[in-house]
């Protein structure tokens, strides 16, 4: 019977401190792993984020030169127009 207090009292001071410490500094890693993913995801997020504002910004300049050439433009179209409709046909 002492036997057995022996080893409980081994396991009790030596081994479950060292499976806490072994569980504890796999955890850490587990940790350091996840921030790592985290750290690379917000990255490409960021970089495609860039790319969608860049994208957005050359639609919106096209968007804006198309509506300057039917305001600036469009009594002057529909003018042309109206003369070719107009014209003798040859």
């Amino acid at each position: 019977m002492n036997g057995y207090f022996v080893l409980g009292f081994f396991f009790i001071v030596v081994g479950i401190p060292v499976i806490l410490g072994i569980g504890g500094d796999m955890y850490k890693r587990h940790l350091k792993f996840k921030e790592k993913q985290m750290t690379l995801l917000s990255n490409e997020t960021a970089e495609k984020a860039a790319q969608y504002a860049a994208h957005t910004e050359r639609l919106e300049a096209r968007v804006r030169v198309l509506e300057r050439i039917v305001t600036d433009r469009g009594i002057e179209v529909a003018d042309e127009i109206e003369k070719l409709r107009d014209a003798p046909l040859n």
